[in-house]
């Protein structure tokens, strides 16, 4: 019994270093980018990409679930407008974004902060550049961390795969919506 209980605790003892020896080497961060061209002039797109809210007709993410429950600090579209969601599916979990910077007809960057189901940090951004005078570049990045020893992960996950086709899902959504105004 002694020496089935010793195996059994040196295997756990066995699993638990090789987890933390792949997250010695494992990358503790990733960017997942992705654009698209739309075919309307600059300023129209990032007038509309600019309002957070409106995320609700195009991004993957927050239409998970039509359900969730949603409340909004500040004024859409400005700096500091913050979004929050909670929703009882576990795909959408709890967190929140908030517009922490604007460049008039060029960028937006967001923080999103996760709570559920597992706590994260993103750091994102939308940028749009002319390509015509009637056709826009919008390019999406999302930047995030994972912290010790939980980015074993990132060596057996496909992020990029995982969120980039997400992003073009919402992109295209985003392109479809822009196109018809």
């Amino acid at each position: 019994m002694n020496d089935t209980i010793t195996t059994i605790l040196g295997i756990f003892a066995g699993i638990i270093v090789v987890v933390l020896v792949l997250a010695l080497i494992a990358p503790k961060a990733y960017t997942v980018q992705r654009s698209i061209i739309i075919n309307a002039p600059r300023q129209q797109v990032f007038d509309y990409i600019k309002y957070l809210r409106n995320m609700d007709h195009y991004s993957k993410w927050v239409m998970t679930d039509p359900n969730k429950r949603m409340t909004y600090t500040g004024t859409d579209g400005t700096e500091g407008f913050n979004a929050a969601w909670d929703s009882d599916m576990k795909q959408a979990g709890k967190g929140h974004q908030t517009l922490e910077k604007i460049v008039d007809g060029e960028r937006i960057d967001i923080r999103v902060v996760f709570i559920k189901p597992f706590a994260g940090v993103a750091d994102t951004y939308i940028s749009t550049q002319t390509v015509t005078d009637d056709t826009t570049t919008v390019k999406w990045s999302f930047d995030s961390k994972m912290a010790f020893p939980m980015n074993a992960m990132l060596l057996f996950m496909n992020m990029d795969k995982m969120l980039g086709k997400d992003m073009e899902i919402s992109l295209n959504n985003l392109k479809q919506i822009l196109e018809k105004q």
